[in-house]
């Protein structure tokens, strides 16, 4: 695997530098899933009161109650950052707003979540994949809080030409202090990428665990401590060192995303997994932001197939077959241009 650039940028220059892909152009099996346990009848004993039956009844019902997340992701990549997590109550948020409004909430539609149900888009940075979208997903839902640091809301508001009413939305947070949305605890924690402000999401739902790393250069310590807390993962898994470095990109643009501040590489990602999945944490791992020149599906999975089937950890497709639940971690990547299936998470 290709070294990181030992190139730095100052201050100033990630504040104002460009997206990787800004100036670069590109044309841009639904599952029926029940939303509560059954319990069966349980026969009665002659000498069984029938109230204690009942009682232990609905104690088992509500220890059994439907506690799963939802997830979606309607695009990944640098054409269109945007995912959906909610939980069974029916609220939920997404994370970033880089995809139009009609393709998010026509698919969210499909599963009978409407937009009166999202309670909040949490940006990760300002970059334009990531945000473009964004005052057309909440300017008619004005309920829909923008959640994101001060500096990442500034640097939206230079970088783009995007209505100043998004203030109006703004919820100012701060990495490593938790707040709660749509019924989640939600920590924003650092990660190193070229935008404003950048942040990873560590969600937390009746003991479940989510940590998102949409763009992100490497594995620093506060994103690992993240990171390895995780039961569900949606990890960057850019490109692939090879065909980058043979590819068209110019010189500088291969340096950048190479950097410490860039983009994640495959096999990058694959060991750090391999290396944190003793912990026992990790169920479901979303491979995100693959890049479309530089990378593939089939190239990313091989990669994380080879790493960790070294490794002896078994890996699903996270098709929620019998050979799947037999795994010890389900993997997927997630479409570039479409949306994916609804995802439960338990």
């Amino acid at each position: 695997m290709a070294k990181k650039s030992s190139r730095k940028y100052t201050q100033a220059e990630s504040l104002f530098a460009p997206s990787l892909f800004d100036e670069l152009s590109e044309s841009i099996n639904e599952e029926t899933v029940s939303d509560f346990d059954v319990i069966a009848p349980q026969k009665l004993r002659d000498d069984t009161p029938k109230s204690s039956v009942t009682d232990e009844i609905t104690e088992e019902s509500a220890v059994r109650k439907d506690t799963a997340l939802r997830f979606i992701s309607f695009g990944s990549g640098s054409s269109g950052n945007c995912a959906y997590i909610g939980t069974a109550e029916g609220e939920g948020i997404l994370i970033d707003g880089g995809v139009e409004d009609k393709r998010v909430y026509g698919t969210l539609s499909k599963y009978g979540i409407t937009p009166n149900m999202i309670k909040g888009i949490c940006l990760t940075h300002d970059h334009g994949d990531h945000v473009r979208y964004t005052y057309k997903l909440v300017r008619k839902h004005r309920h829909i809080g923008v959640f994101c640091t001060p500096r990442v809301l500034e640097g939206i508001f230079r970088r783009h030409s995007i209505s100043r009413s998004l203030r109006e939305m703004h919820v100012p947070i701060f990495k490593e202090i938790p707040f709660k949305v749509a019924g989640m605890q939600i920590t924003a924690f650092e990660v190193p990428h070229d935008g404003s402000d950048n942040a990873g999401f560590f969600i937390e739902y009746e003991g479940m665990k989510f940590a998102i790393a949409t763009d992100i250069g490497s594995i620093a310590s506060r994103a690992r401590n993240y990171l390895s807390q995780a039961n569900f993962m949606m990890l960057e898994s850019n490109y692939n060192a090879e065909m980058l470095l043979n590819g068209s990109y110019p010189e500088y643009l291969k340096s950048r995303i190479m950097s410490n501040n860039g983009h994640l590489e495959n096999e990058e990602g694959a060991r750090f997994i391999a290396e944190i999945h003793g912990n026992g944490n990790l169920r479901y791992l979303f491979l995100c932001h693959l890049s479309k020149d530089n990378n593939t599906p089939e190239c990313a999975l091989n990669t994380y197939h080879k790493i960790l089937g070294d490794n002896d950890i078994t890996i699903g497709k996270g098709n929620e077959t019998l050979q799947d639940k037999e795994c010890d971690i389900q993997l997927v990547a997630l479409p570039r241009f479409e949306a994916s299936r609804l995802y439960i998470l338990r």
